[in-house]
């Protein structure tokens, strides 16, 4: 096995824009070559010219020479630690914001094990493998130095098996890199197989399917042992180049003893020499066969792994992360005005164009969406309205390219929903609005490649009502304090950045609930506004669904998409929310599409109570009035006492 192509291209890359940190490295590892070459050299003339000469004072300067080795060696390994955490967390950093773009990009459900385990294993096997081989190295040139300064025969015993065991060493390791992979394929196997089976052993019970399910698990952990046993065979070979590599020397010296003595080769010299065999060389070829038989095998394996999505679907030049701090998501460019259409190659495709669609949570599952088909064009404006739990959520995240469907199509201007390329055509702001702590300019130009001109972000200010926020935080570039806002001003800042976002489709997942009716229809009609712009809205207001162009009641098989008088008639579920709904007052009126279709708020209909759809016209005696919002209730029959929805109080002391 090799690593994935351009890997080495990569990480040649990544250290030459680090070129100062392994200058660092190197220079600080010269202290331990420094360190090793003395060790043999001080043993060898505290012999020869000390203790074996008679002259004890010399014989303990060496010694002392040899402990002041030491002591520089040690100052440089502290150097070298802090000189590695340069090089790892860096790397981290990529590996991580890697992971990321592909979980946002493609909704990658193993990001968290990459992003948690991979990574971490990446990280912690990289600087383990700088470690160790760069100490090899410098260690190994400091023995070699040192034993053709004491005698070159000495040097012919040591280094014919010391390149012996490196060979057999370095032929092991594509094969114990196949063996590592295949035995963590078949670990993530088992562990995909084991959560599934988990999960749902009351219906494998239920279905009396013990013994099928229990045979394929069993075929995986079996197929786990076996990458098991394969991959502990090679530690054998590991083994033998150790034993040839680093202890065969120390033999051969001993062996060899008479025969170097006889040439000249002096007594200091012999202990110089083992000393270099037993206190360098083998503890460095040891760390360097552990080291990087397992942990390199495992960066080349969590490597290839992790980037091969890169080479599969390598993006564009603008949607690479630039930096860690604002991923570059959208790459069309800004102009000084307002966020324009598509290309023109683009330009004739609908802005979302679903083609039987179908989609469940889980193979046995009944699909919450079937057979859907659905065409939004570019500049529409559609509300998806429907009891809690019917599948209006799971149509913004199969939309926004974040849940895999089970069949059918579905295309954001032309392209494929979870493309690359698709990313920058569309933006989701979900109901639990995200706010991170910085400054609301960085906020607010999270989704931009440049920096937000004044004027547009004046604009969005405007537009949103963000004035009172930005007067009360000291301006756009003062702190924000994510916890000291309200849902209602998350949602606002989560809002003006997706409109200021380069994305002409739009999907507002229930973004506005904390908001009131007058925000609430403020935000939808600036991003209807947006030359170009289309826009998809959860509803969880009639005055919302009023405002669309068209409503799409999703209602499982009855599912129907139309205007709201033409579904007054065909869509019994859209007539009894029309009736639990209600219009708090004339401004919900006024926002209708067509005021004639406004019906008497005095004389709509009540849903009745535990309806089977569970979408009661009353509020929990535990919750606060939410202005006319519809409340999914509690199980059906099961109901608290009624309460005005109409109060226009704001949810969770909103203002």
């Amino acid at each position: 096995m090799s690593p994935a192509p351009g890997t080495y291209r990569r990480g040649l890359r990544f250290l030459r824009r680090r070129r100062t940190v392994v200058a660092r490295l190197l220079g600080w590892s010269l202290l331990e070559t420094g360190q090793t070459f003395l060790l043999g050299q001080a043993l060898a003339r505290a012999l020869d010219d000390g203790f074996l000469a008679g002259r004890r004072d010399t014989g303990l300067l060496w010694l002392g020479v040899a402990v002041l080795g030491v002591a520089a060696g040690a100052l440089g390994t502290a150097r070298v630690y802090a000189a590695v955490a340069q090089l790892v967390e860096p790397l981290r950093d990529v590996l991580v914001r890697h992971v990321v773009a592909r979980g946002v990009r493609d909704a990658d459900g193993g990001a968290v094990s990459r992003l948690t385990q991979q990574v971490e294993i990446a990280r912690d096997t990289f600087a383990g493998l700088v470690m160790v081989s760069r100490s090899f190295v410098f260690i190994a040139i400091g023995a070699l130095v040192g034993l053709v300064s004491l005698a070159p025969a000495l040097l012919l015993v040591v280094a014919a098996p010391l390149v012996a065991g490196l060979a057999l060493f370095l032929a092991t390791l594509r094969p114990l890199a196949r063996g590592q992979e295949a035995f963590l394929i078949a670990d993530e196997a088992v562990s995909t197989r084991l959560a599934t089976v988990c999960a749902g052993l009351r219906d494998v019970t239920a279905a009396g399917a013990q013994e099928p399910t229990a045979a394929g698990a069993g075929a995986l952990v079996d197929r786990e042992w076996r990458a098991s046993r394969t991959l502990a065979r090679w530690s054998v070979p590991r083994v033998l180049a150790l034993a040839v590599g680093g202890q065969l020397p120390l033999l051969l010296l001993l062996v060899t003893a008479p025969w170097t003595l006889a040439r000249g080769v002096t007594p200091g010299a012999l202990v110089g020499a083992i000393a270099y065999v037993t206190q360098s060389l083998l503890p460095a070829l040891r760390s360097l066969i552990h080291g990087l038989g397992t942990g390199g095998s495992r960066l080349v394996v969590v490597l290839r792994r992790l980037m091969a999505y890169e080479d599969e679907h390598a993006p564009s030049a603008g949607e690479l992360l630039p930096s860690p701090a604002r991923p570059e998501l959208h790459p069309e460019p800004h102009p000084e005005s307002r966020p324009q259409a598509p290309a023109q190659a683009q330009a004739q495709a609908p802005a979302l164009e679903i083609t039987s669609l179908t989609f469940a949570y889980g193979p046995d599952a009944d699909p919450v969406l079937h057979g859907l088909d659905l065409v939004v064009p570019q500049g529409g404006h559609l509300a998806v309205v429907g009891p809690s739990g019917i599948g209006k959520s799971t149509l913004a995240g199969l939309a926004a390219g974040l849940l895999v469907p089970g069949a059918g199509e579905i295309r954001v201007h032309g392209r494929p929903a979870r493309a690359p390329d698709a990313v920058g055509q569309r933006v989701l702001i979900p109901q639990e609005a995200y706010v991170f702590g910085g400054t609301l300019r960085a906020n607010l130009g999270y989704l931009r490649p440049d920096p937000v001109p004044e004027p547009q972000l004046g604009a969005a200010v405007d537009l949103f009502g963000l004035g009172p926020l930005l007067d009360r935080v000291g301006g756009p570039d003062a702190p924000l304090d994510p916890a000291a806002l309200s849902a209602g001003e998350r949602q606002l800042v989560a809002l003006a950045r997706a409109y200021l976002s380069a994305a002409p489709l739009a999907v507002l997942d229930e973004a506005t609930c904390h908001l009131d009716p007058a925000a609430e229809a403020r935000a939808e009609r600036a991003f209807a506004a947006r030359p170009g712009g289309t826009l998809v809205v959860v509803a969880h207001r009639i005055s919302s669904a009023r405002r669309a162009d068209r409503i799409l009641v999703v209602d499982g098989p009855r599912t129907v998409c139309g205007r709201h008088r033409d579904l007054l008639t065909r869509s019994p579920l859209y007539r009894d929310l029309v009736g639990a709904w209600d219009l708090p007052d004339a401004s919900d009126a006024s926002d209708a599409t067509d005021a004639s279709d406004a019906p008497d708020a005095a004389s709509q209909p009540a849903l009745a109570l535990g309806d089977a759809d569970r979408v009661d016209a009353v509020a929990g005696a535990d919750l606060a009035g939410d202005g006319g919002h519809v409340v999914a209730h509690r199980p059906f029959g099961q109901v608290k006492a009624v309460r005005d929805l109409g109060d226009r109080r704001p949810l969770g002391g909103e203002r």
